[in-house]
């Protein structure tokens, strides 16, 4: 991106970031829209294995286009991460469902409160005259409320829409997130990793619209839903690892004491064991239950160090300073 002036908002390089993957009836409009609403932004299509014309349409609107050949938006998004030098990016998908002119005050608001990330907060819009009119399914609603509330248990904050794929990022936010996903579970360790090193972090709602007819969504809510599911428990046991083995640990134990009460009270009646199985079975239990809370404590320190390396390429970057 060049240091021009007018490429510059506020002082700031703007990057508008679209994943896509068969999106060639939207992809034109989306990047009218963005540019339309953040004439200094570059703005970048990352095409995802598309096999319709979402690359021709995207060179033809002047976006410049990169190809990613891992599928999953994870995978875009970890491209899209490592290739783009910017101060602030936009992420939206290229889906035309997101309000492009929203994407000025979500800047704005993360330059003036010096913010690491702002989400976009799906809220619905008035469906406009083509649409298909299904704006947000039940099942994906519920979902996301779902995914949203056990993030919140685990790892604290207060996100509402955690899976809303429309945000904006500081440039730190940004080279110091190391992207593990593959697929749409990215939006979970997006917020994770603003939560885990307590980056300053907001939403703002914006008005979120239905596809147009004839596109096609590329959510599965049962098979995406579980992807996301397996990604928090990863996440847990990667960033958590002490109460996640401890309370193994503590299970294991209380089992064990359980099975053991009655052959304790029998030794103390009679002198004698002889279930020695059980036995056998509760001391194996309780050196598991000890092993799982040992390995918590080594996990923890492994997880304490690379947070602290997350935190120093967080640090490594300059913040965004308030610019009129």
């Amino acid at each position: 991106m060049t240091e021009n002036p007018s490429n510059l908002y506020r002082n700031q390089r703007i990057a508008v970031i679209l994943p896509c993957h068969n999106e060639e009836l939207t992809v034109r409009p989306v990047v009218e829209g963005f540019r339309q609403a953040l004439p200094e932004a570059e703005i970048y299509i990352f095409n995802n294995l598309s096999t319709d014309h979402t690359a021709e349409i995207a060179l033809e609107v002047g976006a410049h286009l990169r190809n990613v050949n891992l599928k999953g938006k994870g995978n875009v998004v970890r491209r899209m991460f490592a290739d783009v030098d910017a101060d602030i990016y936009v992420m939206a998908d290229g889906d035309a469902t997101y309000h492009a002119p929203s994407a000025r005050k979500l800047i704005d608001m993360l330059i003036d409160q010096q913010l690491d990330m702002v989400v976009g907060a799906r809220v619905e819009a008035e469906p406009a005259p083509g649409d298909t009119g299904i704006t947000y399914r039940p099942g994906h609603r519920w979902g996301n409320k779902l995914l949203t509330g056990t993030v919140q248990q685990i790892f604290g904050g207060s996100f509402r829409d955690m899976l809303s794929g429309y945000r904006v990022f500081s440039r730190r936010y940004v080279k110091s997130f190391p992207a593990h996903s593959q697929g749409f579970e990215i939006e979970t360790e997006l917020n994770v990793h603003a939560l885990e090193l307590r980056m300053p972090c907001t939403e703002v709602d914006t008005p979120y619209g239905a596809r147009p007819e004839g596109s096609a969504s590329k959510l599965s809510t049962y098979r995406d839903g579980w992807r996301i599911l397996k990604t928090i428990g990863r996440l847990v046991v990667s960033e958590k690892p002490l109460q996640f083995f401890g309370w193994l640990g503590a299970a294991l134990a209380l089992i064990a004491i359980t099975l053991a009460v009655p052959i304790l009270m029998e030794y103390g009646h009679t002198g004698m064991v002889r279930r020695f199985p059980t036995l056998g079975l509760v001391t194996a239990m309780m050196v598991c239950g000890g092993v799982s809370f040992v390995t918590g404590l080594i996990l923890q320190a492994i997880t304490l160090t690379r947070r602290e390396i997350k935190q120093f390429a967080y640090l490594a970057s300059v913040a965004n300073t308030p610019s009129k």
